[in-house]
């Protein structure tokens, strides 16, 4: 619940029966500083966060896209690059002035293509082309009376596949119009972060793009409702897609698996029938002779939000099987090679890797070894490469080579951060096991500050990740590297309801929110202060969206936290049935509140109990923009700690979603964290070159 769009993952051991066939060792990323130096929030905006990798069809090139952080513009730039497969310089086509997204090769190799609302024909959101051999881009498509979402080549490059939406009427969404107009709504699922209000006639459909004609038709015979994910199959004769054809897709969880005939005007055909979401989590992947179809398969609607989704396969006559049919662990991104064998990403306890799905068998078969996550893969003509990442070093592309019998190796393909984090000084971070009070273990990590050495007890912020179906990884944390810079230790914890430890541990907080995360919350914290490292006397608690819930539970379940930081929280769940985008959450895991009252006020104690139970100065943060969790929640506590007389602040983003996207306000939020927790915390005044975030006239006692 409350995961932002985009968000904060096995060991090579016993889960997997044939894992430890193709383990290796990831090999260290960049060069060593002559003087390395903490990190500050001038990095901030110099790391390059490197995305979407594409193979050229001739397997020759990679192209990929960089973004980063203009703190003078105060936006957020990204340019694409292309590197070559072998190895070598890499090679820039965009610049970071003009936006480009969704690159692409075309199949016959002839164009780089990507989305971008540059000035040219048409306004909006368009397909760009440049040739392989150079010059300028040329916009390809030309489209006016609706939104372009996102595009994929026919196999022939002569048809561009469409995912087009109505335009939003600016004079409707805009209230800076001189008469706008009103919103009228009559739909069930009527709001959703970035999107904002959501009229009857906003679907995704497909269409195709005859590109020597410019002619421009729907796919389907289908209306009212969205077509995603779509893929064209090897010959280019279908295309696979989800959606959901249920009386009232508002209402349902449901989506399936279709397949369509590559022409306009043609009739959908539903493949799988399972009553949860099938299709999701990375998309669909055609099997190379075009029978049949990788996908993923969630879980039934009760736990939607908890939900492992696991491998699945469907043929064209809708027949269904299980891939490592036993493996209990999320998976997503499924990918074939050549030679049929089949790909996923697995989500397992810190970290994230690619694996070799059995088709037939119980397992899988891990590539990569070591602490670390893969946070994308792109595979074609027997090629794969990764978007892989680990403590020390921000995602970076390799190519993974090898086979079943000699193993498998990484190959560093860029290097975006190299030169950044050879001038760092960086802290490790550790593995950390707790056992909870009633006996669950816990898995977590804990940064402690630079210069820390064995029997320092130090300062401590227990940060809580999101979600709460995601969890805290092997992967580089800006965050943590910030605090361990200025002093503190982090402790982040998978608490039940994380993702990465299996189903039944996802699921174990279904309907009973605040109180098993708080347990497992705490003996973390117990056993960082046994083991030496966390002040039991100098702890500090925060997180943002279901971390900033946990934290409202957590504050109102114990005093020991000297401040708290509920970033986009909720401490009351009957005031936010109906004002959220997770309407369909309440009606399948909590009930109605007309029917559930009892277990609605059961779950806003932080709030319904608040003059009994909290006691910590804490700050709380949102933007204005945001339908995922929205600023309700903490102006709702804000109020009730001000009435209460307990230390509190307020700091309102205007225009952010619930993912924020200006860099100065990114910026201003890490600042503030670290002042308040700096005074709270540590004792220590805030620093003058700091926001000035603590109540006037407060001691500090």
């Amino acid at each position: 619940m409350f995961a932002p769009r985009g968000f904060r993952l096995l060991l090579c051991g016993g889960l997997l029966p044939l894992a430890c066939a193709a383990c290796l060792v990831l090999p260290v990323l960049g060069a060593s500083a002559a003087t390395p130096r903490p990190i500050t929030l001038d990095d901030l905006a110099r790391i390059g966060r490197v995305s979407n990798p594409v193979i050229s069809p001739d397997g020759k090139w990679v192209l990929y896209s960089v973004s980063r952080m203009d703190l003078k513009e105060d936006k957020n730039h990204t340019e694409l690059w292309m590197v070559p497969w072998s190895g070598g310089e890499a090679v820039q086509l965009t610049s970071g002035l003009l936006q480009a997204g969704h690159p692409a090769f075309s199949p016959d190799g002839k164009y780089i293509s990507f989305l971008s609302s540059r000035p040219g024909k048409t306004k909006g959101a368009q397909v760009w082309v440049m040739n392989r051999m150079g010059g300028e881009p040329e916009q390809l498509t030309a489209i006016t009376d609706q939104q372009l979402d996102s595009y994929e080549w026919s196999p022939d490059s002569k048809r561009l596949l469409l995912t087009l939406e109505p335009k939003d009427r600016p004079d409707a969404k805009d209230e800076k119009q001189e008469k706008p107009l009103p919103i009228v709504i009559d739909r069930y699922h009527f709001k959703e972060d970035v999107e904002g209000y959501l009229r009857d006639d906003e679907h995704q459909a497909l269409y195709l793009d005859d590109l020597a004609t410019g002619k421009v038709a729907k796919l389907t015979t289908d209306h009212g409702v969205d077509e995603r994910g779509a893929s064209w199959s090897p010959d280019g004769s279908r295309i696979a897609f989800t959606s959901n054809h249920g009386p009232d897709p508002d209402r349902s969880y449901n989506t399936d698996v279709f397949v369509v005939a590559a022409k306009s005007g043609s009739i959908a055909r539903k493949l799988t029938t399972w009553t949860g979401p099938d299709g999701g989590h990375g998309g669909l992947a055609w099997s190379p002779d075009g029978k049949s179809i990788a996908y993923t398969q969630g879980a039934e609607p009760r736990l939607a939000l908890y939900s492992q989704a696991r491998p699945a396969v469907v043929t064209l006559d809708g027949k269904v099987t299980y891939p490592a049919a036993k493996l209990d662990r999320a998976a997503r991104q499924p990918c074939y090679l050549p030679n049929g064998q089949l790909l996923y990403l697995i989500t397992d306890d810190r970290s994230e890797y690619p694996a070799i799905v059995d088709p037939d068998g119980p397992g899988a078969r891990r590539l990569i070894s070591g602490e670390s996550v893969t946070s994308s893969m792109a595979c074609k003509v027997g090629k794969i490469v990764v978007l892989h990442s680990d403590d020390a070093h921000p995602g970076e592309l390799f190519a993974l080579k090898g086979s079943d019998t000699q193993g498998f190796s990484l190959r560093q393909l860029t290097h975006v951060n190299d030169s950044l984090m050879a001038e760092l000084q960086l802290a490790p971070t550790d593995d950390q096991t707790s056992r909870s009070k009633d006996g669950t273990e816990v898995h977590g990590l804990i940064t402690k500050p630079l210069g820390w050495h064995s029997g320092q007890k130090v300062p401590t912020i227990l940060f809580i990740h999101g979600g709460p179906n995601g969890q805290d990884q092997h992967a580089f944390d800006f965050m943590r590297q910030w605090f361990a810079a200025n002093g503190f230790a982090e402790l982040n914890v998978n608490y039940r309801g994380s993702a990465g430890r299996g189903q039944d541990y996802a699921k174990a907080i279904a309907g009973d929110w605040g109180h098993l995360e708080v347990v497992d919350l705490l003996g973390a914290v117990d056993q960082a202060v046994a083991s030496g490292v966390a002040d039991p006397d100098h702890l500090g608690i925060g997180g943002w969206s279901y971390g900033g819930i946990l934290t409202d539970y957590t504050s109102a379940s114990t005093d020991r936290f000297k401040a708290a930081i509920s970033g986009a929280g909720m401490a009351m769940p009957f005031s936010f049935f109906g004002v959220d985008e997770y309407i369909l959450q309440y009606h399948y895991e909590l009930g109605d509140p007309w029917k559930a009252r009892d277990l609605y006020i059961k779950l806003s104690y932080p709030l319904l109990e608040a003059d009994k139970r909290i006691h910590t100065p804490t700050m709380y943060m949102g933007g204005t923009r945001d339908f995922n969790v929205p600023l309700v929640g903490g102006e709702q506590m804000y109020q009730t700690l001000q009435e209460l007389h307990i230390p509190t602040e307020l700091v309102v983003y205007p225009d952010q979603f619930h993912g924020f996207t200006r860099p100065s306000f990114i910026v201003d939020r890490y600042k503030r964290w670290l002042a308040w927790y700096t005074h709270y915390v540590k004792g220590m005044s805030t620093p003058a070159t700091l926001p000035a975030v603590i109540p006037a006239g407060f001691d500090g006692k």
